[in-house]
């Protein structure tokens, strides 16, 4: 969970239906927050639906 760090960017393994699957990490804590660097859009996970759906961590921006 350490890589999962305020503003690391990660790679989901299904697109977002704007088309983007890279997201930025823009809150942590009890729920991860999330927003598509493609569309905007920001979307709140609970820890372990996020680490189900990430494929890839990018290094931290």
């Amino acid at each position: 969970m350490s890589l999962l760090r305020l503003g690391a960017e990660v790679e989901t393994k299904k697109p977002h239906p704007c088309g983007g699957n890279r997201w930025e990490i823009v809150r942590t804590g009890a729920d991860y927050k999330i927003r598509c660097r493609t569309c905007g859009r920001v979307v709140m996970l609970a820890p372990d639906e996020l680490l189900r759906r990430i494929k890839k961590v990018e290094a931290q921006t």
